[in-house]
């Protein structure tokens, strides 16, 4: 049964403390209330919860290579609420930030001569994939590739700098910065994972997954002491991936939705179907909000403008949940012509439009300074 009906209508940095200065949009949904400083906070400025969250996109990656210490340095730096990765696994069982399942698209890999002979095709989310696959590799062997931006339109003069980072570090950024700063690490291709990747005593990646959490302190309902101290939330496209985990940790979990013609890695169900009200009401009583592709709630047309938004964000508002929908890139090629090429607009209609309840975006300074603008305009 369909369910998107039209309707009508993260290396240590002196961070600025700017997570609490302005307000825009509505409350959250789900929203707990209001904090100030203090308590477990110390003299950090605590986490905005005002307005949509700021959520920097595999780091401020516009600018600097996805994914590592620099890109999640300057995301915070330039006022990112949470710092979003993507955590796979090496062969040797360690957690890391990366995007893919393959190297190629953002390290130096091919140009090793040493690692030639690993390159190899398998299946991937229901598709055959070759390459270097980052599941035949060691933690040690990572760390001697650098990396490189994905896109060939972005600034190039960091590439070959920055190597892989690992679960951790990317925590220690977070924790180590001037005011709080959230994270958001997204169980990866956990099917993939569990397959390439064996752990000890039985164990699968999404409990190596949130061991490394609690390890690290991590923990609490939303908007729990606890959660506001060391903000966190877990995401994954794999439905039974967030049930697992759910079973092991009370952090809020996030339900990543695709397009919906695509099938999940796990159920071999079209995100269509896992959106009618029937999935989402089970899916509530385990995560505490979706985070769609932004095309799956506003459709373009083939003339890339936007069509009449689906109801997707109002059946998850209904049943409590927050919407965080992906990705806001801001560069023309990107931005649909309703736009007129001002990524301000597209914000701008996400935010107070759509109503969403956060924004992952790959230029976290660009959606500060608009929220900062909007702010001030309200002010005035």
């Amino acid at each position: 049964m369909a369910s998107l009906r039209v309707v009508t209508a993260a290396v240590l940095v002196a961070i600025v403390a700017v997570a609490s200065s302005g307000v825009a949009a509505r409350p959250l949904v789900g929203e707990g209330g209001g904090g100030g400083g203090g308590g477990a906070w110390g003299d950090m400025a605590p986490l905005q919860a005002s307005r949509a969250f700021n959520i920097a996109h595999r780091a401020s990656n516009g600018e600097l290579p996805e994914e590592t210490a620099a890109a999640y340095a300057r995301a915070i730096d330039e006022g990112a609420d949470f710092i979003e990765a993507d955590i796979e696994a090496t062969k040797d069982g360690h957690l890391v930030c990366f995007h893919d399942t393959t190297l190629d698209a953002t390290t130096d890999v091919a140009d090793r001569p040493e690692f030639a002979a690993r390159r190899r095709t398998l299946e991937v989310q229901w598709a055959n994939v070759t390459g270097f696959f980052i599941t035949d590799f060691t933690l040690a062997e990572l760390k001697t590739l650098r990396t490189k931006q994905r896109w060939d339109f972005r600034e190039k003069s960091h590439d070959g700098i920055s190597p892989i980072i690992t679960f951790e570090e990317f925590i220690d950024i977070a924790l180590n910065a001037k005011r709080v700063a959230g994270i958001y690490p997204e169980m990866k291709n956990p099917v993939f994972m569990n397959k390439h990747v064996q752990w000890p005593d039985g164990k699968k990646y999404e409990d190596k997954f949130i061991a490394t959490l609690k390890k690290h302190g991590y923990g609490g309902r939303y908007m729990s002491p606890a959660w506001r101290a060391r903000p966190v939330f877990v995401q994954s496209f794999a439905p039974t991936s967030l049930v697992r985990a759910a079973g092991l940790t009370d952090s809020p979990l996030v339900f990543l939705v695709d397009d919906v013609t695509v099938r999940t890695e796990d159920t071999n169900q079209s995100y269509d179907e896992i959106t009618s009200g029937e999935y989402l009401d089970y899916m509530a009583k385990y995560v505490v909000g979706i985070g769609p592709w932004k095309d799956t709630v506003v459709p373009p047309t083939k003339d890339n403008r936007l069509a009449t938004p689906t109801d997707l964000v109002a059946m998850a508002h209904a049943r409590g949940l927050q919407v965080h929908p992906y990705t806001y890139r801001n560069e023309n090629q990107f931005l649909h012509f309703n736009f007129r090429q001002d990524p301000y607009a597209e914000y701008d209609y996400w935010i107070n439009d759509v109503g969403v309840d956060g924004l992952f975006t790959d230029f976290p300074a660009s959606l500060r300074r608009f929220q900062e603008w909007t702010a001030a305009k309200k002010k005035d």
